[in-house]
């Protein structure tokens, strides 16, 4: 799907953040654990699909000369072209088929990017988001508490949920303290963490 513009009415969405190469498999910021979530993304991401919802798989990608990379050490990453900015292996076929939208964003909030702006304006029927993806303690938290921002300054109602069997984050032992300060900020803005029981 390309031409937002002419979006059909969907209740609900599901947003895949940064499951691509540069952050799973291989690159300067990749960490193998992420993969841990795939399983439980899949599930999700057939139970939209059988509500008729839309997918969007966010795909951090950057120009060597980002500025981002200074925020991070330095560390080049995602870099397009590399295929690190591609989605894993596990999701590369679920993209571009019917009620798919792939978005690059250059930023650690999807939020910034302008094609998901375009798209979250136009998405007016959307009642319910779902989150899944990395890192929970960046770019989840970052996108998700600013498309709550939105929300609320459009006064739009939706309900947002982050699924915590469905997210992970880099050297995730070594940052609970972040993981945790991110669930408590995304807590306190009214975003719903939830789990399969």
């Amino acid at each position: 799907m390309n031409n937002i513009k002419n979006l059909k009415v969907y209740q609900g969405m599901i947003i895949v953040v940064d499951m691509v190469n540069g952050f799973v498999t291989k690159g300067d910021l990749h960490d193998e654990a992420i993969g841990k979530v795939v399983g439980r993304q899949l599930e999700l991401i057939k139970e939209a699909k059988d509500k008729g919802y839309l997918i969007v798989f966010i795909k951090d990608t950057h120009e060597e000369n980002s500025t981002e990379h200074k925020r991070f050490g330095g560390a080049k990453h995602c870099i397009k072209g590399s295929t690190e900015e591609e989605l894993i292996p596990e999701l590369k076929d679920l993209e571009n088929k019917e009620d798919t939208i792939s978005i690059e964003k250059n930023s650690t909030s999807f939020m910034e990017a302008p094609k998901f702006r375009e798209l979250i304006k136009e998405a007016t029927g959307i009642q319910e988001i779902d989150v899944v993806g990395c890192c929970s303690d960046i770019c989840v938290i970052n996108g998700t508490m600013g498309l709550a921002n939105y929300m609320d300054q459009w006064n739009r109602d939706v309900e947002i949920r982050v699924h915590e069997d469905a997210i992970a984050t880099f050297a995730e032992d070594a940052r609970q303290n972040y993981v945790e300060a991110a669930k408590l900020l995304g807590t306190q803005q009214g975003i719903q963490y939830v789990k399969k029981r």
